[in-house]
């Protein structure tokens, strides 16, 4: 681009702008701590505004009870409050339906990083300002430096407090305008002393913690600084939007140029000494792929993905650029994103290349406005490349492209001696001219260059006059060599870029379907050995060889997953990846630890911690790209065996809460269930003991009966406890055999005859029913809890019916009773442990464990369990039991 020529904007930029219209500004009062003012200054602010006519409304402002701040609410308009229930307690939040409802043209809202209660529409005030400007409405909010997600740790650091309320840092950098609210620690703490900002007894606990004079200095640098930072990256955005390039040094940026050399290291860590030269200045270690430059060596790429990691460690961003103009490619970098300080190393001695400029030179001549700092510290010598080992899909070596082009020219040169013969005044510089083209499609640019100066040679020495010599002997022939010559060199060289090109794009897309298509499997996997089974399929599909997943296992590391199968591997190769495990570094084959050995590892590192160690052959990976994409797949397969153990643990975790929740339950049914009927037993015995004598035999009989009734719960409540623990444990066992569904009706019915009292047991059964193959003892305690829970909720009088029949698959039990109903939202949660149809006398209608065991049971059989209600005008429910039929009958029964 000419500098004449107009700068477009960033297309990202704009598009970033296009989402601006409609939405409200965001203005935040930045702080260093408590007490500094923020709330202060925006109601100052906010009075101002009003009174040059603007609608400000004050959502929400926490005045701790300082009298100043509560003087400036006074003409303002203020919002009431939202009341929240929460354990026993009425908070008091910010109503944002009713902001949104009123729609003002600015409102405040204090204390930006505030946890809503529980049961708020959002879980944080952040987010409901977002809700607020993306409906267009401005608001002016507060901020602590201490409550940014990023410097958490930081200022536990500095402070020995961990902040628990926090807000990403992406809404502090998109706030429209941010005002630093500043006043030197001394001031501050002469506040604090004063009593303005806590009690006095308060005042003097933090003076000594948090508001000691290095903690408010060094809080004070960190919210400057964080206010600079966020103010430059305003200032790159709107020179994207204008088209502007760089640099301007409002700011400092700086730019690190790396390659796959023993000098990146050194150059990343001058990057980052420049950086906190320049007050942590944001700096980015970048580096240029050129697609027409030969691939690294392996242990070239190596070294440069270490760099680039070595760069994210330091805090600093990383790149990679594309590009065939090595310079072009950093200037417009550089100037896009507003770098001001250029860092590159002092190159080697070696050959110069005709067709690349000087990188030093040429950013010198052309990075006006950017300093440039050459590295020319010693890094020690070059490290050797192991030596390439076979592998399948690697290009074949350069002699073999140069031979090819060299043959096609040969073969043109026949093709022109043929065709000279039998023709005169044909062009034969063309037919030369396909052979050129056809060595830079077949074997790309070099190959091609070399066949274009062959050409020319072989058209000249054999076809133009004087034959068989270099000298031309018409001038006619000169002109025609040379433009030939430009024309062949020309279109060889573009031929042969646009082949690497294309090659380069297809080995990329190849790549990414790979890189998604194992994406997919990993994200699939539910269990860790499946990941880890998924991962080292897709590593053996990658690079062509064998691979092989290693996790913890107590407190050595063990193959989880191979491609192809392994057992166990040489006691060399699980040295090495024992090195890779315990420091986090590649061991094995081309490597510079443990290189003997015949696996090249790779710690799986995933986001919390390390997940184990993948392993491919050695020399399965050789170069660049292969070794990128290595990385990214490793990556990948981290996050996915992290994911997994994760699911894994969650699960755990789910069990040991269910657990705890029937802990929970059973104790609450022994302290309530099981105390109710005891206290009965225990009262009447006292005073059978007591009074015995001097009772009635009526009376005594009643205590008696009493008794029985309150042993007879007790002992159902200890069963339903034992069965409902047999159900979770596991440990119920079934015992089927055939069974006539009518005789397993009537003993139940039996069974709690006496209990039924003043109800009617209702029985409708066909003279001929099916047999089932059930458990008969556990069927029978299924049907005994249904009916007891039957009558429990019907009324005196009334009938319960017992019923069975069948259809063509299933043999149906059907138990129906007159009581009050389940509503329809409670029907699919009536078998939930615990759960009753709570009134101020159910508690001595059970546990709620009942329909639990039976459904338990039921199912544990083959069968299926559900309930219906209401069925008679609004009352009335039914429980439905379906077991299968036999296939046919037995033949004993015959």
């Amino acid at each position: 681009m000419s500098p004449d020529e107009p700068r477009r904007p960033d297309p990202d930029a704009l598009l970033a702008a296009t989402a601006k219209p409609g939405r409200g500004r965001l203005k935040v009062f930045l702080g260093m701590a408590p007490g500094v003012g923020k709330t202060y200054e925006m109601l100052r602010a906010a009075r101002r505004r009003k009174a040059e006519g603007g609608d400000v409304v004050v959502g929400v402002v926490e005045t701790h009870g300082r009298r100043e701040t509560q003087a400036l609410l006074r003409g303002l308009d203020v919002m009431a409050r939202q009341p929240i229930a929460y354990r026993d307690h009425t908070l008091l939040e910010f109503d944002i339906d009713a902001a949104l409802a009123r729609k003002p043209e600015l409102l405040l809202i204090d204390e930006y990083a505030h946890s809503n209660a529980p049961g708020s529409r959002h879980p944080k005030r952040w987010q409901d300002v977002e809700e607020l400007l993306a409906a267009g409405i401005d608001i002016w909010t507060t901020l602590n430096v201490q409550h940014l997600e990023s410097l958490v740790d930081v200022v536990w650091k500095i402070t020995g407090v961990r902040q628990q309320e926090t807000v990403p840092d992406s809404t502090l950098s998109g706030a429209d305008e941010i005002e630093v609210i500043d006043i030197t620690p001394s001031e501050l703490r002469a506040r604090m002393a004063e009593g303005k900002i806590y009690l006095p007894e308060t005042a003097r606990l933090a003076g000594d913690r948090f508001f000691k004079a290095e903690n408010l200095t060094a809080l004070r640098e960190l919210t400057l600084r964080r206010a600079a930072q966020t103010v430059d990256d305003q200032l790159l955005g709107e020179m994207k939007r204008a088209g502007v390039e760089g640099p301007w040094a409002a700011g400092e940026r700086i730019l690190v140029l790396v390659g796959p050399d023993p000098a990146a290291s050194s150059l990343v860590r001058a990057g980052r000494r420049l950086s906190d030269m320049m007050m942590d200045a944001p700096w980015t270690v970048a580096h240029v792929e050129r697609p027409n430059a030969p691939p690294p060596a392996v242990m070239g790429t190596a070294r440069l993905n270490e760099v680039l990691k070595l760069a994210e460690q330091l805090g600093g961003a990383t790149v990679v650029l594309t590009g065939d103009d090595l310079v072009a490619s950093v200037l417009d970098y550089a100037r896009r994103n507003n770098v001001t300080q250029i860092v590159v190393g002092k190159p080697a001695r070696r050959p110069r290349n005709p067709f690349h400029r000087a990188l030093i030179p040429a950013l010198l001549d052309e990075a006006a406005g950017a300093a440039l700092h050459v590295i020319t510290e010693a890094s020690g010598q070059p490290l050797a490349p192991p030596p390439p080992r076979p592998r399948r899909g690697v290009e074949a070596p350069a002699w073999r492209g140069h031979a090819g082009a060299l043959l096609m020219v040969a073969l043109a040169g026949g093709v022109a001696a043929v065709t000279d013969r039998f023709s005169d005044g044909a062009d034969l510089a063309m037919i030369f001219m396909l052979s050129v083209l056809g060595s830079g499609l077949a074997f790309g640019l070099w190959p091609a260059v070399t066949a274009a100066g062959v050409a020319a040679l072989a058209y000249n020495f054999f076809f133009l006059e004087p034959r068989l010599t270099i000298l031309i002997g018409q001038a006619s022939d000169t002109l025609t060599f040379a433009v030939f010559f430009l024309v062949a060199m020309t279109t060889g060289w573009l031929t042969g870029r646009i082949r690497d090109q294309s090659r380069a794009v297809s080995r990329r897309a190849s790549a990414i379907a790979t890189l998604l298509a194992a994406s997919r499997r990993l994200s699939s996997a539910a269990r860790f050995e499946d990941a880890a089974q998924a991962l080292a399929e897709q590593l053996a599909a990658a690079t062509g060889g064998g691979a092989v997943v290693l996790t913890p296992k107590a407190d050595d590391i063990a193959i989880t997953a191979a491609c192809p199968p392994l057992e166990i591997l040489a006691p060399g190769d699980m040295a090495a990846a024992r090195w890779a495990w315990e420091k986090g570094e590649p061991a094995g084959a081309g490597t510079g630890t443990l290189p003997n050995a015949a696996w090249t590892f790779r710690p799986l590192q995933g986001v919390k911690a390390r997940a184990g160690v993948a392993g491919v052959e050695g020399g399965t990976v050789s170069v660049e790209e292969d070794e990128r994409f290595v990385t990214a797949m490793l990556d990948q397969g981290a996050v996915a065996l992290e994911r997994a153990e994760l699911a894994a643990l969650a699960v755990d975790a789910e069990a040991l809460r269910r657990t705890d929740r029937l802990r929970g339950a059973l104790l609450n049914s022994v302290s309530h269930d099981l105390r109710t009927p005891l206290s009965t037993v225990l009262g009447s015995v006292t005073t059978l003991l007591d009074y015995g004598k001097s009772l009635t035999a009526k009376v005594q009989r009643d205590l008696l009966i009493s008794i029985r009734e309150e042993a007879e719960r007790l002992n159902r409540y200890v069963g339903d406890l034992l069965d409902m623990t047999r159900l979770e444990g596991g440990a119920l066992v079934t015992r089927r055999e055939w069974v006539d569904i009518r005789d397993v009706l009537r003993a139940a019915a039996d069974r709690v005859k006496r209990r039924a009292q003043g109800r009617k047991l209702v029985r409708e059964f066909p003279p001929e029913l099916s047999m089932v193959k059930a458990d008969p003892s556990l069927l029978e305690q299924a049907l005994v809890n249904i009916l007891e829970n039957a009558i429990s909720y019907s009324p005196d009088g009334s009938s319960i019916e017992l019923a069975a029949y069948e259809d063509r698959s299933n043999v149906v039990i059907s138990i129906e009773d007159e009581g009050r109903g389940i509503p329809t939202s409670e029907l699919e949660r009536v078998f939930e442990r615990f759960r009753r149809m709570e009134e101020s006398t159910d508690r001595g209608k059970g546990a709620g464990l009942g329909l639990a065991i039976s459904k338990g049971f039921v199912e544990a059989m083959g069968g299926r369990i559900a309930a219906a209600s209401p069925i008679h005008d609004g009352r009335g429910t039914r429980i439905l039991i379906s077991l299968p039929k036999a296939n046919k009958m037995p033949e004993h029964l015959l």
